[in-house]
């Protein structure tokens, strides 16, 4: 029997220009948006390492040093935190740039979520790969990248998350055609894919399961991806790229469990912030009662 490779890296793309939180993002990067104290992308990244998957390719564009500043070492800073005794502060801000094996990838035009996943192909190779896109930040007892890649390694072939959404919202959103598919003494969870939409009109989607922002895709993606024409605004949709590889063996579609929170909209961004830090020892307490004060 043969062996299915392990899947080792995960692409983060972040060349976008995050025009909903303009100004905001004029000179930073939406990725590095704080959530409570943590970057919105520092939340992916720990995802993927509590997943297993230590290698990091970030896909960056212009205006995104910040972002491997970030996740490098900052000599002086950690100098004054330890002439200060502060080893708190020192461990977290080690831990950021201990945890992971990072790549960065220039994307100099953001062409699409496909065009920014074939800009790793170089440094992914023939293997299984992870993408992540940190807008979407979950909240799960078991990671939602490590249940999609559970889901690879029984069946070694791609896999997507979905997550049941409004009829009336399904236009914001790649949607699939899928049959259930009994896996682990569920039948309500897995779904095989027999085709996919790219944001339809609530009228002609095929089903209200939506694709959110965590795959883990075979390495045959790339020649897919290849393969398509440029769609809507020229630009090169990952969804296009999936139908096209359906041409090709099955790909699955994984209804996770855990809570997510759109980061990339503003509401929802709002959202992840309470919610966060209501979850906080430190903080949920007083930032609870402040809630409760509050003439809403």
């Amino acid at each position: 029997m043969e062996m299915i490779p392990k899947v080792r890296k995960a692409v983060f793309p972040a060349a976008g220009l995050g025009t909903r939180f303009l100004p905001a993002t004029k000179a930073q990067p939406k990725e590095m948006l704080p959530v409570v104290d943590k970057p919105l992308i520092q939340y992916g990244v720990e995802e993927a390492l509590d997943s297993g998957v230590p290698n990091i390719i970030i896909i960056t564009g212009r205006n995104k040093s910040s972002i491997e500043d970030h996740f490098d070492v900052s000599f002086e800073l950690e100098n004054v935190l330890e002439s200060k005794h502060k080893d708190h502060l020192l461990s977290v801000v080690r831990k950021i740039s201990d945890m992971i094996n990072v790549s960065y990838v220039r994307q100099k035009e953001a062409l699409g979520l496909g065009h920014a996943v074939l800009r790793a192909r170089e440094l992914i190779g023939p293997e299984p790969f992870a993408v992540v896109l940190a807008d979407d930040v979950i909240e799960a007892k078991r990671p939602c990248l490590r249940q999609l890649i559970d889901v690879h390694d029984f069946f070694g072939a791609s896999v997507v998350a979905l997550m049941e959404v409004p009829r009336e919202a399904v236009s914001a959103y790649g949607v699939v055609d899928a049959e259930p598919v009994e896996h682990n003494g569920a039948c309500d969870k897995l779904f095989r894919i027999r085709s996919l939409v790219e944001k339809p009109n609530p009228q002609d989607a095929p089903s209200n399961l939506a694709i959110i922002g965590r795959y883990v895709l075979t390495p045959e993606i790339f020649q897919s991806i290849d393969s398509i024409e440029a769609g809507a605004g020229g630009e090169i949709q990952l969804t296009d790229a999936l139908r096209h590889l359906l041409r090709n063996g099955p790909i699955y579609g994984l209804l996770f469990e855990g809570t997510r929170y759109d980061a990339g909209d503003k509401l929802g961004f709002l959202k992840a912030t309470v919610e966060f830090a209501l979850g906080r020892d430190d903080l949920g307490g007083p930032f609870r009662e402040y809630l409760k004060s509050l003439e809403l």
